[in-house]
């Protein structure tokens, strides 16, 4: 008989196996048997532990920090940023190649993004974003309660479940961190998926399966890290719903359909936007030594959540002589033999485990997309499994609590779940301390992984942001000491040194930075602006071509040369790259200015154009209204070239008068020179 339609049973055994046979009986009571009374005690603590999460989580809101990928999904995503239906659509219908975010099909996190920068969330300016995300954590508290309420219909049980997962340290790199709030929205739609599944399986109402399939569906287009659902369902069946049969596993197979199509679009979009590695081109032994890692990295930061960072390095080297890996090892092969012993008094321990392990397994980097090999933000969602096995003990103590001294057992339940409740709480308080700002974090980064080039890197870019280059250098060479061949350390550190002055030290890093990675477009850049800087015009114009080069559509590289070719005295070819920057670039005023101060004075070369001088000319300075000196003396140069002196001279006149009011006696001085010409009815001409 199914386990639904049996009589509940009240054999008063002690122990887990006593707690098994209670629970068996007592799961299968419908919803509307359980006392009105229960239901009013659940609303009650429910609305106790939210609000504690809130208070908790309250700093949260004034976060500054800005970390990995938000960059993407943020500071330089221009359809966030441009709120609307156009960039909806596109965010919706750019399905195997999303062009504003590298990696997979995630339309619903992006909007949600994007309703917050309409609402007035901003780069240097996160509340909005903080505001969501904080709400989609506490309804995510919310929910837990419900669904552990559920399956286990005791109201002190599941609220303590949702207070220990609502205020887990864990959960404040998904509330602070922008760009995941992927992982909160697809929780969100994962945990009523499983709610409404619950109640499928009791009352076999379709309406309710099509209910879960939908916020199956909404989940994977939130974060596509959703996809074993239909998986975690067969293992609720199992237990703790007792309903697994094989018409259990074949209503599942749309389930499956759906998410096999996300995974696909997944794989898809991850290789061509981002990186995705397949398990064969790796060493054999790399995926289970990482496993392993990975399943005490988790049960230890769920247990003992200090030293939280959102960067945990691959160890290297990832082999048994390493005493890490070698540890995690022995401890998982510890785990698993404990859950099969621990099968024969009840299924508990191991479907909980299995849960985790099922909902936590497409970021376990069996195919790898990350340079790290874990993250806590990962053990947001799965640690609902854990919350399982965590509901089924409270239950079996608070059973307990019918035999003996129950008042003494209530509350040491009581004063048990406080004690963790509020040690979360204080270790949550203290991790949100780094968050206030970028730096904080990244050197919260720096002490869990002091020699990490990446987090040096990454240090020295946000202190050179606020020019402080001595610090940012100390940090750059720290990076260098950690791997003397990132070429990005090299790169940086030069350009905090020419921010300095110190170009000859400069010019040496810009130039190991590209003898280490040659296609590194940015770096020739670099270097070239410092040879030009350094008036070595000829080297400036070499590196300015390598840049285009490798990359031929380099935003400001094609001005740049032109401005190198120009200083050199190469002007056909600098009217030719000025010409090519201005389609790049349409409205820069300056490259309009020198294209258009070119064509006009050089009478006899084959670029002579003082028509199209005129118009360029006059087009910059209807954009900047009249106000800029050399654009006045340019577009007077053009009037004189095609005989309009009269138009020449007032243009020039005003000029002097922009050029004396700002005090600059040598610019008005040329401009007098010149103008002395168009008096005489004469162009100013250089002779080629």
């Amino acid at each position: 008989m199914n386990a639904k339609f049996q009589k509940p049973k009240y054999k008063k055994q002690r122990g887990i196996r006593g707690l098994t046979n209670t629970f068996i009986g007592r799961q299968g009571e419908k919803l509307s048997q359980r006392p009105a009374s229960n239901i009013g005690l659940l609303a009650c603590l429910l609305i106790v532990v939210c609000g504690a999460v809130l208070i908790v989580h309250w700093p949260a809101l004034s976060a500054e920090a800005i970390s990995f990928d938000d960059d993407q999904y943020l500071t330089k995503n221009i359809l966030v940023q441009n709120p609307g239906w156009t960039s909806a659509r596109r965010f919706l219908t750019e399905i195997l190649e999303p062009s504003t975010v590298g990696g997979y099909y995630q339309p619903l996190t992006m909007i949600s993004l994007m309703v917050d920068f309409a609402l007035g969330g901003r780069p240097d300016y996160l509340r909005p974003f903080h505001r969501t995300s904080l709400a989609l954590h506490i309804a995510n508290t919310a929910l837990v309660i419900v669904l552990l309420y559920l399956l286990f219909p005791t109201p002190s049980v599941a609220a303590a479940g949702g207070l220990l997962f609502g205020l887990h340290p864990l959960t404040v790199e998904p509330i602070c961190w922008v760009s995941e709030r992927k992982t909160l929205l697809a929780a969100f739609f994962v945990l009523w998926s499983l709610i409404l599944y619950v109640h499928y399986a009791r009352k076999s109402d379709w309406r309710l399966y099509l209910g879960s399939m939908v916020m199956y569906v909404l989940a994977l287009m939130s974060k596509p890290t959703s996809v074993p659902l239909p998986v975690l369902f067969l293992l609720m069946d199992y237990w703790p719903l007792g309903r697994l049969k094989l018409w259990a596993v074949l209503e599942k197979l749309p389930l499956f359909v759906i998410g096999a199509v996300s995974a696909a679009i997944t794989y898809i979009s991850q290789s061509r936007t981002c990186i995705a590695v397949l398990p064969g081109e790796f060493a054999t032994a790399r995926i289970p030594l990482t496993l392993c890692h990975n399943i005490i990295f988790y049960l230890h930061k769920i247990i003992f959540p200090a030293n939280l960072s959102l960067h945990c390095a691959f160890p290297e080297p990832l082999a048994l002589s390493n005493p890490i890996v070698l540890r995690s090892l022995v401890g998982s092969c510890i785990l698993i033999l404990f859950l099969l012993v621990s099968l024969r008094w009840t299924a508990a321990f191991l479907i909980s485990w299995l849960f985790f392990f099922i909902a936590i397994s497409p970021t376990m980097q069996i195919i790898s997309f990350s340079n790290v090999i874990a993250a806590g933000k990962y053990a947001y969602l799965p640690s609902v499994g854990l919350l399982f096995l965590l509901a089924y003990l409270l239950t079996w103590f608070y059973r307990e609590a019918d035999i003996g001294r129950p008042a003494a057992r209530a509350a040491a339940m009581v004063i048990l779940v406080l004690i963790l409740a509020s040690a979360e709480a204080v270790a949550t308080r203290r991790y949100l301390l780094h968050w206030r700002d970028s730096i904080s974090l990244q050197k919260n980064m720096l002490a869990v992984e002091p020699d990490s080039a990446l987090l040096h890197n990454n240090l020295g870019i946000l202190l050179a942001g606020q020019e402080n280059f001595d610090e940012a250098i100390t940090h750059f060479r720290r990076a260098l000491q950690s791997n003397p061949r990132d070429a990005k350390a090299h790169n940086n550190i030069a350009m905090a040194l020419k921010s300095q002055g110190r170009l000859n030290q400069a010019v040496g890093h810009f130039a190991e930075a590209v003898r280490i990675e040659p296609d590194f477009a940015l770096a020739h850049c670099n270097l070239a602006d410092t040879f030009f800087q350094q008036a070595d015009f000829d080297k400036a114009v070499t590196h300015y071509k390598n840049a285009l080069q490798i990359n031929p559509h380099f935003p400001g590289v094609h001005a740049k040369l032109a401005f190198a070719l120009e200083a050199q005295g190469d002007f056909g070819q600098a009217v030719k790259f000025y010409t090519e920057a201005l389609r790049a670039e349409p409205d820069r005023t300056d490259i309009m200015n020198n294209l258009a101060w070119l064509i006009a004075i050089h009478n006899n070369a084959d670029f002579y154009d003082p028509k199209r001088a005129i118009d360029l000319a006059e087009q910059a300075c209807e954009l900047t209204k009249y106000q800029e000196t050399s654009l006045l003396d340019t577009l007077a140069a053009a009037y004189a070239a095609v005989g309009n002196f009269a138009q020449a001279v007032r243009t020039a006149e005003r000029a002097i008068e922009l050029t004396v009011s700002l005090r600059n006696e040598e610019i008005a001085s040329q401009i007098k020179t010149r103008l002395k010409l168009y008096q005489a009815n004469q162009p100013f001409f250089i002779d080629n």
